[in-house]
């Protein structure tokens, strides 16, 4: 099982926890188990005389489709393990607070029967009653020390309720964040299976031949791509070195070679683009965002010409692929559904930038 179907099991789990612990404060909170239902089947249809350039374009848009929708559903599992932490700890408080208010209310008690115990007399009362006033004196004190405590008392229970109340609408709210999250979760999740099945469909419909020579045309298109990148000279400016965290970031990424694609993946038998690289950097004992958008958006950028090897290249104007530089001209990345980790050139699709784990962000 992979890290990210692992967290989803952690979530659950904490959610039961959650609800269970939760149930005591007289607060409901429904389960949001979502309720499955069947993906629809595509209808996707060749182009007219089975035009392979068509073909190929239309599954590159079907697969870039994807991998957006993958990185939103990545976006709303981690913001989803995020809210049930965070409802797990508000629960955890609740249980201290309503152990402590147990507590306060039988100190309370205790102080009220003793309050009983001794006649509820007024203290004037007891001095005509008494045959030692000095006794009378020291009761006195006691019984005005009993009376502060139990005010005391009174004042850290009403403390104590406010603050399991504010627990509670806390936890409320964080619920509703966690059901928002878990709907989007669904729907990305609803996305990718129709753009991966409607792929999948198309690909189907072609013999053999029609397969091989489509593969040929992306081979060819990603040559073509890589060629004139290099062509325009950018690796005379690509000298820099690789620092220690970057090669053990590269020796990570290169060891999973071979590996299967599959899309919400971070290893370590099948990866997704993001979740190799956030894998990788993981090894290299460097934190970086889950997904290709938010290491676009959160890490330091860099020129292309300043990069060195482990260093992230992001792609498309929508940031929705990722790969890890390996020097040379050369990336290793996980390509999309039914590919598997590979190395091809740094250039052989559409570059947005790149940026650099592992060091601060100007102005951070």
């Amino acid at each position: 099982m992979g890290a990210g179907k692992r967290s989803l099991v952690a979530t659950a789990v904490g959610l039961v926890c959650a609800v269970t612990v939760l149930g005591g404060t007289g607060t409901a909170f429904a389960s949001p188990a979502p309720t499955p239902t069947p993906t629809p089947t595509p209808s996707v249809t060749l182009p007219p005389n089975k035009d392979l350039e068509a073909v190929h374009k239309r599954l590159e848009k079907l697969y870039h489709d994807a991998a957006v929708a993958t990185d939103a559903y990545n976006a709303a599992e981690e913001q989803a393990e995020r809210q049930s932490a965070e409802i797990v700890e508000l629960a955890r408080e609740i249980v201290k607070g309503q152990e402590r208010l147990a507590d306060l209310k039988d100190r309370a008690g205790a102080a009220a029967r003793a309050q009983y115990r001794s006649g509820g007399l007024p203290p004037r009362a007891r001095l005509w009653l008494s045959d030692d006033p000095q006794a009378w004196l020291e009761g006195v004190s006691r019984i005005r020390q009993g009376e502060k405590a139990t005010k005391g008392l009174l004042a850290e229970m009403t403390r104590t309720q406010q603050d399991l109340e504010l627990y509670a609408k806390d936890a409320s709210t964080q619920w509703q964040k966690l059901e928002t999250s878990r709907k989007a979760r669904a729907a990305a999740q609803k996305k990718i299976k129709q753009q991966i099945a409607a792929a999948q469909l198309l690909e189907s419909q072609l013999k053999i031949e029609e397969k091989e020579r489509l593969a040929e045309l992306e081979r060819e298109a990603a040559a073509k791509a890589q060629t004139s990148w290099l062509g325009s000279g950018i690796l005379d400016d690509i000298d820099g070195s690789a620092t220690a965290q970057g090669r053990k970031a590269v020796e990570f990424a290169t060891a999973q070679l071979g590996k299967p694609y599959e899309w919400g993946a971070e290893g370590p038998g099948t990866y997704d683009c993001s979740g190799l690289t956030s894998a990788a950097w993981a090894a290299a004992g460097v934190t970086v965002p889950r997904t290709s958008q938010q290491q676009w958006n959160q890490l330091p950028h860099v020129d292309i010409e300043d990069m060195r090897p482990g260093d992230l290249i992001v792609y498309f104007d929508d940031a929705s692929h990722i790969a890890m530089y390996v020097g040379d001209g050369k990336m290793v990345h996980a390509p999309r559904p039914g590919r598997t980790v590979t190395i091809a050139g740094a250039g052989s699709m559409q570059i947005l930038g790149a940026v650099r784990p592992g060091v601060a962000r100007p102005g951070a």
